[in-house]
């Protein structure tokens, strides 16, 4: 959230809160900040772990303990992880492994403090010519764009380069942005392999009932009648009633 969103919350209630992390199977949380933490760390961390809980950044691949300020798994370890699944023991076995870690599927960074940054979702990571790829830093840097209200970006398959960016796109009011302006953005404050090769401007995002976007349903709109992979349509080519997909410059 923007550090100026926690300042006047607190300041109008004239309270100081905590931001807590967790999960349902390591209840009730992992992470949390304290109340005499600044704005600055409630507002983009998760605090630090727990009195009596274990927290480490893994290598989803290798397994193995990332160093501080590296991208990878959250995992977590004490009282709190859940004995397993009821009646359900190969999701069990997948979630908690050998050695009691809890594998939450959360991309998170740990600073030499302890406190750790949420990254985004291990299977909303997208892998583009063998570079790993967050959609969560593109969407941020997006959301600093006057012209984006909001914005969802997903990986969709590609021949050439095993997945590709689509950037999901609704434009604030009163606004029309091009794929070419913020594939411009994008690219002038990010590298060149982050920058969405598919813009898909809509007018509003499928949601949970919780208000979480659906960005599996995001994808197979754009896997619909085939694989998604390849070059987009034209530009300007209409998806849906309310969409519209058009492809950035190479």
């Amino acid at each position: 959230v923007p550090v100026e969103l926690v300042r006047n919350v607190e300041a109008t209630l004239g309270v100081r809160f905590t931001i807590i992390f967790g999960q349902t199977e390591a209840s009730p949380c992992i992470t949390g900040t304290h109340l005499d933490d600044t704005p600055e760390d409630k507002a983009e961390t998760l605090g630090q772990p727990l009195p009596q809980t274990e927290v480490r950044i893994i290598d989803p691949a290798t397994g193995e303990t990332l160093p501080t300020g590296a991208v990878g798994e959250l995992c977590t370890r004490g009282y709190l992880v859940m004995a397993g699944y009821y009646n359900m023991p190969e999701a069990t076995a997948e979630a908690i492994d050998a050695e009691g870690w809890l594998h939450t599927g959360d991309l998170a960074s740990m600073d030499e403090r302890g406190y750790c940054r949420i990254e985004g979702r291990l299977k909303d990571m997208i892998i583009r010519g063998g570079e790993n790829i967050y959609p969560r830093e593109i969407e941020e840097l997006l959301f600093t764009h006057p012209a984006v209200g909001d914005v969802a970006v997903v990986g969709v398959p590609d021949p050439k380069w095993g997945e590709e960016i689509a950037a999901f796109v609704r434009p604030a009011p009163g606004t029309s942005p091009t794929a070419d302006e913020l594939f411009a953005f994008v690219r002038a404050h990010l590298a060149p392999y982050k920058a969405p090769k598919r813009w898909i401007f809509c007018d509003s995002f499928p949601t949970t009932p919780s208000g979480k976007v659906q960005k599996n349903v995001l994808r197979a709109r754009l896997n619909e009648g085939g694989s998604g992979g390849g070059e987009a349509p034209r530009r300007g080519a209409r998806q849906r009633p309310e969409e519209e997909e058009a492809v950035a410059p190479s």
